[in-house]
């Protein structure tokens, strides 16, 4: 490994965005991985700014730290990342990005219907709960929205 390929913390939490405590958390998390110098600092690979940005992306987009975790452990460790293991990452989480953008498409046609109808109440609401029939059904929360 060229040691041109290994940045100090500090630099990584630069080119990120992210504070030092973050990178520290992550690594704790094992999400990526330093190495220590002889003064025992820490050392990261140059394409962990990538790894970072697409941890990042992963949150914003609604996912939690294990299925991050569970993407990440398909990437190599110790070397960069090539386009074929990026992709293999982005195949494997297009489902689950699938649904929840269905879910939130879903959610935003409702919530203007529902809105839209002006009564905002589900047990006269003529639109969504004709004769009260989710009252039937007993206590399901969101029903309309989310089934």
């Amino acid at each position: 490994m060229d040691r041109n390929d290994l940045i100090p913390i500090g630099t990584l939490a630069k080119r990120t965005g992210l504070a030092v405590s973050a990178i520290r958390f992550y690594e704790s998390k094992g999400l990526l991985t330093s190495l220590r110098t002889a003064g025992n600092q820490r050392r990261f690979l140059r394409s962990d700014i990538r790894r970072l940005s697409f941890i990042l992306i992963a949150q914003r987009l609604g996912l939690g730290l294990f299925e991050i975790e569970q993407a990440l452990s398909t990437l190599p460790q110790g070397r960069t990342p090539t386009l074929s293991d990026w992709q293999r990452i982005s195949r494997s989480l297009r489902g689950e990005l699938d649904a929840r953008i269905n879910l939130l498409t879903r959610t935003r046609a409702k919530l203007d219907e529902c809105i839209g109808c002006g009564c905002l109440s589900l047990d006269r609401c003529r639109l969504y709960n004709k004769d009260d029939r989710a009252g039937v059904a007993g206590a399901a929360g969101p029903r309309f929205v989310l089934d």
